[in-house]
């Protein structure tokens, strides 16, 4: 699969998300990160919750349960996870995203 992302994107340190078939870039900030994100594979997102999330759908589908709202979003979509809801959900193969975390530690730099 081409990758969506230019090379300046690319050049970004890969980010540790133990999710199988993720292409995932870092920037990191003094107090949230953005995470430029890939999916080769359909994967499973079981339950959690955690700081506010916001995601920018750029190709693909990927089916959200925010609060026991099941939703899903394609390309153009944006959607948003409070901070300390519970969701789940399923991404597909295909899916690319630019997303935002309102935490400054929600993934490592991958070595």
């Amino acid at each position: 699969m081409p990758t969506l992302f230019p090379y300046p994107i690319r050049n970004l340190p890969r980010a540790d998300i133990p999710l199988a078939g993720i292409t995932a870039y870092l920037s990191q900030a003094k107090n949230h990160q953005v995470i430029f994100m890939e999916f080769e594979n359909d994967v499973d997102l079981p339950e959690h919750a955690h700081a506010a999330q916001i995601g920018f759908v750029l190709r693909g589908r990927i089916e959200l349960t925010i609060d026991g709202v099941k939703t899903e979003y394609c390309q153009g979509d944006v959607y948003y996870i409070p901070e300390n809801v519970s969701h789940s959900g399923k991404i597909y193969a295909g899916y690319a995203d630019i997303t935002f975390f309102n935490e400054a530690d929600r993934y490592i730099v991958k070595t």
